[in-house]
């Protein structure tokens, strides 16, 4: 005769899980269709004028191939090269990449964790018993607003130091973009002044086969001529490296590597604007400042979460319930039955006190860094404008007095020369203090072009190397109207 002794169902739920489950399944985050890139778009757009773009599609694809080649067709500017690199800079992408796997992490934090079932069987003769198990954690639900909490803040400094990185491109950009073209324009005098010393090496020969020119004369014209030609060369590297290093940034390869710069940097503005109060603008700018703001919040909800779990790290809630059936027939028999089971972790050999005083000095260390932090914002504020201010009157000098001087001895120097006043050892000396003047200029203006972006960086973040090198000019004299 076959009977079926017992039957029992268990059910445990995390924190009563089949109903506040369901109430709290509104409190989760969900996933956006932007990877969160809405806000830096935004703070993008705000700063740098345009926003940038994260490639998902191939749709996407396609429309910044089109962008990059309309960029590509005439002279980039330097605002087109932070264009293209925001479009085309696969590192940049990759760190929008980061982002979406920021957001995952914020979505799983804010969710409760699945419950876990388990399911037995049991044979024994002619009885059989049939367990079933939902188990989860009731603390979970308890800390659910928290963890949400502080995992908002985790999210919105992720999509800050996106930001960040957008900006540290755009930095980049420039100042590898200005370097390159100020190369490329040094290499470009050089070229002339290397074509000029060879004339005059020529001509001082043949002055030389006439008895008009000595041999130390003719010596000095060939060494000048080397000389220039030496420098030509490592003007040449120095500029191929110098595109490379743009190149770089701007993501590009094959055809699309000779693009065209324009041949001189541009002028500097006649006059700088006011200084504003730039270490207050910098202070509520500042994008790695307000991420550690933010990160300093999100770590002080994890410490109250600490503290208020310390000395209960683990509570498992279990709704139980029970069906027997004895005997078959009329003989058959039905009972059911409904209790929970609580289930907590005792604090007996850790009470938590190390893990609390853990955040507690993670909390502090953050305090004190993001002091740190602001205290240098300041400094650094105030030495970029300085080497902003400085290398422009530099720049501001070789423009307006240097060189216009330059130009006066050379055009007198050449007179003298042809009238036989002065000989060509003289006019040689000239035309090298000419050649190292301009070819001070051009690198004046190239730092002041490099602190200029320093100083903005300094305000909006986004990387800084440091006060630009200065040439050792003087400097415009006080009152002079720039």
């Amino acid at each position: 005769m076959n009977s079926l002794t017992q039957k029992t169902q268990r059910l445990a739920a995390r924190s009563a899980f089949p109903f506040v489950a369901l109430l709290l399944a509104g409190c989760s985050a969900a996933l956006s269709p932007d990877s969160g890139m809405g806000r830096v778009s935004s703070e993008v757009t705000s700063e740098l004028t345009f926003a940038s773009t994260k490639v998902v599609s191939e749709a996407d694809e396609t429309t910044a191939r089109h962008q990059v080649d309309a960029l590509l067709t005439g002279t980039l500017s330097a605002e087109q090269a932070v264009r293209l690199a925001l479009l085309n800079n696969r590192g940049l992408q990759a760190e929008y990449n980061q982002l979406g796997i920021s957001e995952a992490d914020y979505v799983e934090a804010s969710s409760l964790p699945n419950p876990v079932v388990s399911i037995g069987k049991i044979l024994a003769g002619d009885e059989l018993e049939i367990e079933t198990r939902l188990v989860g954690s009731l603390l979970s639900v308890f800390t659910l607003g928290s963890r949400t909490a502080a995992a908002k803040l985790d999210f919105e400094a992720a999509q800050l130091r996106a930001v960040q990185a957008t900006f540290n491109l755009a930095a980049n950009t420039r100042r590898a973009y200005y370097t390159a073209v100020a190369s490329r324009q040094a290499e470009a005098f050089l070229e002339q002044a290397r074509e000029s010393a060879r004339l005059t090496s020529e001509f001082t020969v043949k002055l030389g086969e006439t008895g008009a020119a000595t041999k130390i004369d003719q010596a000095r014209a060939s060494a000048v001529y080397l000389e220039t030609s030496n420098r030509l060369a490592e003007a040449r590297l120095k500029s191929e490296l110098d595109r490379e290093a743009l190149v770089r940034l701007l993501g590009l390869w094959g055809r699309d590597i000779n693009f065209k710069l324009p041949s001189a940097l541009p002028q500097i503005p006649d006059k700088l604007p006011k200084s504003a109060d730039t270490e207050a603008l910098a202070i509520g700018k500042r994008v790695d400042l307000r991420i550690a703001k933010l990160e300093l919040d999100a770590l002080a909800k994890k410490l109250r979460l600490t503290k208020a779990t310390r000395f209960v790290p683990m509570l498992d809630l279990a709704g139980l319930t029970t069906y027997v059936a004895a005997g078959e027939g009329d003989e058959k028999t039905e009972t059911r039955g409904y209790g929970f089971e609580l289930e907590f972790e005792l604090p007996v050999f850790d009470s938590g006190a190390a893990e609390t005083w853990r955040a507690s000095e993670q909390y502090m260390q953050a305090v004190n860094r993001l002091a740190e932090r602001a205290v240098n914002i300041r400094s650094e504020v105030r030495a970029a404008y300085q080497s902003y201010r400085a290398t422009y009157d530099i720049t501001w000098q070789f423009r307006n007095r240097i060189l216009p001087m330059r130009a006066v001895i050379t055009e007198q120097s050449l007179l003298e020369y042809n009238g036989m006043l002065t000989d060509v050892f003289d006019l040689l000396t000239t035309a090298q203090e000419n050649a190292n003047a301009n070819i001070a200029a051009i690198e004046a203006k190239r730092n002041f072009f490099l602190a200029t972006v320093d100083f903005q960086s300094a305000i909006i973040g986004g990387g800084s190397s440091g006060p630009a090198e200065t040439t050792t000019a003087a400097a415009a004299p006080a009152g002079a109207e720039h």
